[in-house]
């Protein structure tokens, strides 16, 4: 790892986590896949089932991160005619691959592409009813400041919700977990994609992101309240919610 350490700090993070989603873009969901045991489509059709959007009634929704465009697809399955979603991604390629699989599923007319920076959101404040962002918030160099975006851009109530990797809370499959993550998910890269550096790279980015109790303090001192989260899969997974009052 700390040769990996010291690529990233010569390239400069965010030039690098850009770089690694450059090149895992068309495999994103194989990605996760790798990582989770396929279990991730579960996790984020449980992150709509708690974000709750009404069957009957319009929103909006900010996804940010979201270049493949699965959870804003979700989101439009479960709300209200005429909802409309933004998927904000920093990677262009992450963007394109998203208009291919929505085109093809013919949602495009309700979905707006839009490249930019979860820490500077190219949005005014207070528009969106909904933001999300799964498994994307690790890969920002400066965490706090995409959380204090969300808020921004958020409308009086409107709601945050994260799904991410987290800290696994079940003995013995913590220590498994850790064996998979560090072995066999760079392993598979190689074999799968004929690259290893971006999934080894991803793995490490889930052990340093922050454990829930500290991830759920991050968002409250972004302004939000009634913060509470939900473990997925013993942990290996976490949903974060919050609204702005």
């Amino acid at each position: 790892m700390a040769s990996l350490d010291k690529k990233i700090e010569s390239t400069g993070r965010q030039r690098f986590v850009n770089s690694v989603f450059d090149r895992v873009a068309a495999r994103y969901d194989l990605m996760n896949d790798l990582m989770s045991g396929g279990v991730h489509r579960l996790w984020k059709d449980a992150a709509i089932d708690w974000l709750s959007p009404s069957p009957s009634v319009a929103a909006d929704l900010l996804d940010v991160a979201g270049g493949t465009g699965d959870i804003a697809k979700r989101f439009l399955r479960a709300s209200g005619p005429g909802s409309k979603a933004i998927i904000c991604d920093i990677s262009g390629s992450m963007l394109e691959e998203g208009r291919r699989r929505l085109a093809a599923k013919e949602a495009l007319g309700q979905v707006q592409f839009v490249q930019g920076n979860a820490e500077t959101l190219p949005f005014r404040n207070g528009v969106f009813q909904f933001y999300t962002i799964a498994f994307g918030i690790r890969n920002v160099p400066k965490i706090q400041s995409a959380l204090n975006e969300a808020f921004r851009v958020l409308k009086p109530g409107g709601r945050f919700l994260c799904l991410e990797f987290s800290r696994v809370d079940v003995p013995v499959l913590d220590a498994l977990y850790r064996q998979y993550s560090d072995r066999i998910v760079p392993a598979l890269g190689r074999v799968v994609a004929g690259d290893a550096e971006p999934y080894r790279y991803l793995v490490e980015s889930i052990t340093k992101f922050p454990d829930q109790r500290r991830f759920a303090r991050m968002i409250e001192d972004a302004g939000f309240v009634r913060v509470q989260y939900r473990n997925l899969s013993g942990g290996i997974a976490a949903l974060h919610t919050g609204i702005k009052a």
